[in-house]
């Protein structure tokens, strides 16, 4: 099958030739690495398999898509073609788009030499490391043993030989590396990677829930300093076992959320949080777990839900797209009030201190951001 035409365009179409990653992506066949993945479909997730379809299997596999290949326990390598998974279920693994993987190994700042730890995945992005820096200088980790497995078989199959371990990337890692790049969210960084770092590394992930880029280089006291990037990204995150606990923590909220509750008028538009991502990250950060949810009414008006494993919830309403919304609030916290304060520092600052806030890791793994007098610790 002829595809290093559609792995050159997709470079060209997302890289100048100067790129280090240029050459990575215009050279890998991304798609020996997805021969199955999960497809939206009307009714859910359909599984498709790219040799029953090789025009589809090209096409899907060099575009500068994710392409999800595992949603809880089921791994599309595992299921009949066209078996549906209904909306609802967590993906749990996937090939990452790959311009979004040169972006964390850009702000990485690999050198020739630099021994880099990855997360594994389908091999994907480990295959990438391997073109830029040889096989002999990436360690490439996962919790599931079949994808270690598979993602070293596939990557064997095109000459590529890093070395491969199972394990939980939040705990003990196998080496001493001089890049950590996750492509799994961490909350707060695991202080295990600061032990694996050596002086002067770096690592690069995100933080679970904000799409939000860190990156961090060890300090001499065995802690690290860094920012948040400019970009953002979300990953998937961290998982301990074979798939997530719980895949709504807030989902014996949502009915409470229908109730009448405290009622007042918003001095703000409705704002549904997801659209922003400083007003997403800035709540995230400030009171993590909450969920949201949204719905367009006929009449141009709209309603938002918010809701917390605590109990808490909010509930805002429009009858016409301009108008300020009607909130219902409950619960041991006023969620609407916390995004309001939000919405007001947005208003009279500019911006947000998400954007541009500085990073400090402490050597057991304490992770604060602060900019200006705004500081958290996750």
């Amino acid at each position: 099958m002829e595809w290093e035409p559609h792995a050159r365009r997709l470079a060209d179409g997302h890289l100048r030739p100067e790129s280090p990653w240029w050459g990575p992506i215009a050279s890998t066949p991304r798609h020996l690495f997805v021969p199955n993945w999960w497809e939206r479909d009307t009714h859910g997730r359909a599984a498709r398999n790219g040799p029953d379809d090789p025009e589809a299997w090209l096409k899907a596999a060099y575009r500068n898509q994710t392409l999800v290949t595992r949603i809880g326990t089921d791994h599309a390598d595992h299921v009949e073609p066209g078996t549906v998974v209904p909306y609802g279920r967590w993906p749990t693994s996937s090939s990452t788009l790959p311009t979004l993987i040169a972006t964390m190994y850009r702000h990485a700042m690999l050198g020739d030499r630099s021994r880099t730890l990855v997360t594994t995945g389908t091999g994907y992005g480990t295959a990438l490391a391997c073109r830029r820096l040889g096989d002999d200088f990436v360690m490439s980790v996962d919790i599931d043993p079949y994808l270690v497995e598979a993602a070293a078989d596939r990557l064997a199959s095109i000459g590529l030989h890093p070395r491969t371990a199972v394990c939980d990337i939040t705990q003990t890692l196998p080496g001493d590396v001089d890049r950590i790049v996750s492509t799994v969210s961490v909350r707060p960084v695991p202080p295990s990677w600061l032990t694996a770092l050596r002086p002067g590394g770096r690592l690069v992930t995100t933080i679970t829930g904000t799409a939000m880029i860190l990156v961090a280089d060890k300090t001499p006291d065995g802690g690290a300093r860094g920012f948040i990037a400019s970009d953002q990204a979300t990953f998937m995150r961290t998982r301990h076992g074979n798939d997530y606990d719980d895949a709504s923590p807030a989902a014996e909220v949502w009915q409470a959320a229908d109730e009448v509750g405290g009622t007042s008028v918003s001095r703000y538009p409705l704002t549904y949080v997801p659209d922003s991502w400083a007003v997403h990250a800035t709540l995230e950060l400030e009171a993590p777990g909450i969920e949201h949810r949204t719905e367009q009414h006929e009449s141009g008006g709209r309603t938002v839900w918010m809701a917390h494993p605590d109990g808490s919830w909010a509930r805002a309403s429009t009858q016409k797209f301009r108008d300020l919304p009607t909130v219902h609030q409950g619960g041991p916290r006023r969620l609407w009030d916390l995004l309001t304060d939000v919405l007001d520092r947005l208003i009279i600052g500019g911006e947000l201190p998400v954007n541009g806030a500085r990073v400090t890791i402490t050597p057991d793994g304490e992770t604060t951001l602060s900019r200006g007098r705004w500081a958290v610790t996750l």
